[in-house]
C-alpha cells in the first residue's frame, strides 16, 4: 500500500464553507436514505443498523418516492448562496425529479436482471461488513437473519409487477433464477462464508457467535430458496422472452445513466463511426507489434507472450496492487491533486465467480480504503495482462478511485448528499475512460501491447453504444456488420467480433446489457460529453487553460449529470 494514513488528516488539506440552507435540506435527505436504507450506511462505513436492509416491498418503494417529493418541495423556495450551492440545486432538482419519474412508470417493481437488482444486492452487502471482532461478525448474522425479510419484500415487489404486467425479460430471470440456485446451495456461497469466519490474527470466535452465524446462514439459504421458486413458478411463466425495452422506457434509462438527454439516433451513428475508427487506431498499433499482423494475430502473440501472463488468482491480486501503487506514487503531485488520505487502494479477488470487475469507494472516514474488484469466472486460472493494465488505471487512479475518493475527501466543501449519495454512471464511467485515454496521453501505455489494450478496451464501449441501442430500439444494423434490424442474436455475434474476452465474460456482457438498457453506452457517451466538456473549458480560457486545475475543479464537484457538469464549469 502506499501511504497509509491516519483518518485524523482527513480535513488537514481539504477546505471547508459555511452549510447553507440548501445544504442542510441535502443532509437531510441524506439521513432520510440512511434512514431507508441501512445497506447505504454499510457502504459508507457508517455505525448503526449494521443487522438491518431497507424494505423491498412497494410500500417501501413508496417511502422512497414520498421522502423524494418532501426533499423537492424543500428546495422550492430555496435561491443559491454561492456556486457549490447552485450545483446542488440544479443536481437534486435533475436527479430527484427523474427519480419520480422512474418510480411513476412501476418498472422499479420489475428490478431483475443479471448484476444490479435486489437479488444480488441483498447478498453483496456481506463483501463490506467488517469482519475484524466477535461483535462484527454477530452484526453479520444478525444480517443473515433477516435476509427473509427482504426477499420477502422483493418478491412482493415483483409480484405486484407481474399483477400490473410489469415484468423482466425471461432471459433475466432464467439467469437470477442460475445466480439464487447458487446462493442457495448447501456448501454454497452461505455455508462458505460463514465457515471461513475468524477474528482478526485468525482468532476463533465464540461459540454463540458461530452459532448465530450458522442459523444466520442457513436463514438465508431458505430465503434464497423461496425466491428461486417464486421465480421458477411464478414469474417466469409471465417473462416477456423479448429482451428490446423500446424507446420510451430506454430514452428514461439514458437518462438516469448520463445525466442528459441525448438525441439516441445521433449517438448510435456516433457509435458506429467510432467504433470505425478505433478498429483503424487497432489495425496500426497491431502493425507495430508484428509488422503486417492483423489485430487478431497481434492478439494471439501477445496472448501467448510469457511475460505478459498470470497464473492465479493470487499473481493477479499482486499484479493489480503492484500496478495500482505505481501509478498512485507517480501521478499524485504531478498530474493530479491526491491527499495522502487517499492514496491507499486496495486491489481484490471478489468472493464471486459472476465475472466483472468493479470499484468500492472508500468509507465516509476513509478507515476502510477504496477498493477494485475482480470477481473471477469460475475455472478461469490464466490472465493476460496486456489487457487489463488499463483496467487498473480505470478502476484505480487516476480512474474511479480518484474520482469518488475525491467527493468523499471534500467533507468541507460538499454536503453530505453530494459527497456520498450520488452516482451519475455516464459521469463516473465517462471520468474512468477518459482517463483511460489520459494515461496514454501522460505515456503510461507507450508498450504496444499495452495500447492495443487500452483500445481493446475502448473499442468494446464503442461496440456496446452500437449493440445497446441498436438492440433495445431495433435500429438497422450497419452494413459492415450485417443487415436488417438488430436481434439479440444478430447483438451476440457482433460482440464476438468486438470484445476480446472469455467466452464465460462475453456472455455476461451480453445478458448484462440485455438486461440494463443505457447503462453499458454511458461509459463512451460520457467519455464524449466529458472530452467535449474539457475542449469548450480549453477554448474558453485559452493560455490561461491548465489540465491539473481542471480535473481537479471538475472533480471536486463530486458526481453529477453530465448536463450539470457542463453548467458548472462553462457557467
Amino acid at each position: 500500500m502506499t501511504n497509509e494514513t491516519s483518518t485524523t488528516d482527513l480535513t488537514a488539506e481539504a477546505p471547508t464553507r459555511a452549510q447553507t440552507a440548501i445544504d442542510a435540506v441535502a443532509d437531510a435527505h441524506t439521513d432520510m436514505l440512511l434512514q431507508l436504507d441501512p445497506g447505504f450506511a454499510t457502504t459508507l462505513g457508517l455505525p448503526g443498523h449494521e443487522t438491518e436492509y431497507r424494505d423491498y416491498s412497494p410500500a417501501g418503494l413508496e417511502a422512497f418516492a414520498e421522502a423524494t417529493r418532501e426533499t423537492l418541495e424543500r428546495l422550492t423556495d430555496l435561491e443559491p448562496t454561492d456556486d457549490v450551492d447552485a450545483v446542488t440545486l440544479d443536481a437534486m432538482r435533475e436527479r430527484l425529479g427523474l427519480e419520480l419519474e422512474i418510480h411513476a412508470t412501476g418498472r422499479s417493481l420489475a428490478d431483475l436482471n443479471n448484476i444490479a437488482c435486489p437479488a444480488q444486492e441483498i447478498r453483496a452487502i456481506f463483501d463490506l461488513m467488517p469482519t475484524d471482532t466477535p461483535e462484527q461478525w454477530g452484526h453479520i448474522a444478525g444480517r443473515l437473519c433477516n435476509i427473509p425479510d427482504a426477499i420477502g419484500g422483493y418478491i412482493t415487489s415483483l409480484r405486484e409487477g407481474k399483477n400490473r404486467g410489469i415484468v423482466a425479460a425471461a432471459r433475466q430471470v432464467r439467469i437470477v433464477i442460475g445466480q439464487t440456485t447458487a446462493y442457495e446451495a448447501d456448501g454454497g456461497y452461505f455455508d462458505e462464508f460463514v465457515a471461513g469466519a475468524r477474528a482478526k490474527n485468525g482468532a476463533e470466535l465464540p461459540e454463540s457467535v458461530r452459532n448465530e452465524l450458522t442459523a444466520g446462514a442457513e436463514a438465508a439459504r431458505n430465503a434464497y430458496r423461496q425466491l428461486t421458486s417464486f421465480l421458477e413458478e411464478e414469474l417466469l411463466p409471465e417473462a416477456p422472452e423479448k429482451d428490446a425495452v423500446g424507446r420510451e422506457h430506454y430514452a428514461l434509462m439514458s437518462r438516469l445513466f448520463l445525466g442528459s438527454a441525448v438525441d439516441l439516433e445521433e449517438t448510435y451513428r456516433w457509435g458506429v463511426e467510432e467504433l470505425d475508427r478505433i478498429i483503424a487506431e487497432q489495425e496500426a498499433v497491431a502493425n507495430e507489434i508484428k509488422e503486417g499482423a492483423s489485430i487478431e494475430e497481434a492478439i494471439r502473440i501477445l496472448d501467448e507472450s510469457p511475460e505478459r501472463q498470470l497464473q492465479g488468482t493470487d499473481n493477479l491480486q499482486a499484479w493489480m496492487q503492484g500496478l495500482s501503487d505505481k501509478a498512485v506514487a507517480e501521478l499524485a503531485d504531478v498530474h493530479f491533486d491526491i491527499p495522502d488520505i487517499m492514496r491507499r487502494l486496495e486491489c481484490m479477488i471478489a468472493p464471486t465467480q459472476e465475472g466483472g470487475i468493479y470499484y468500492t469507494g472508500p468509507s465516509d472516514d476513509f478507515s476502510r480504503p477504496g477498493r477494485m474488484w475482480w470477481s473471477v469466472p469460475e475455472g478461469e486460472e490464466s490472465f493476460t495482462t496486456w489487457k487489463e493494465t488499463t483496467t487498473v488505471y480505470h478502476e484505480g487512479v487516476p480512474g474511479h478511485h480518484l474520482q469518488v475518493a475525491t467527493a468523499t475527501y471534500q467533507r468541507g466543501l460538499l454536503n453530505s448528499w453530494r459527497r456520498n449519495a450520488v452516482w451519475v454512471s455516464g459521469h463516473g464511467e465517462g471520468w474512468a475512460l477518459y482517463a483511460e485515454r489520459l494515461m496514454e496521453e501522460l505515456g503510461y501505455l507507450s508498450d504496444p501491447g499495452d495500447r492495443l489494450g487500452m483500445l481493446d478496451a475502448q473499442r468494446m464501449r464503442a461496440a456496446r453504444v452500437v449493440f445497446d441501442i441498436g438492440v433495445h430500439l431495433e435500429l438497422e444494423v450497419p452494413e459492415r456488420w450485417g443487415s436488417g434490424t438488430w436481434t439479440p442474436d444478430e447483438g451476440y455475434e457482433f460482440l464476438k467480433k468486438n470484445i476480446a474476452i472469455s467466452e464465460g465474460q462475453l456472455n455476461f456482457e451480453f445478458n448484462r446489457y440485455l438486461g440494463w438498457p443505457g447503462q453499458a453506452p454511458s461509459y463512451k457517451i460520457g467519455q464524449r460529453l466529458w472530452e467535449q466538456i474539457r475542449d469548450e473549458v480549453k477554448e474558453r480560457e485559452g493560455e490561461h487553460f491548465n489540465l491539473r486545475a481542471f480535473h481537479t475543479r471538475a472533480l471536486n464537484l463530486g458526481s453529477v449529470g453530465l448536463d450539470t457538469l457542463r453548467r458548472a464549469l462553462l457557467s
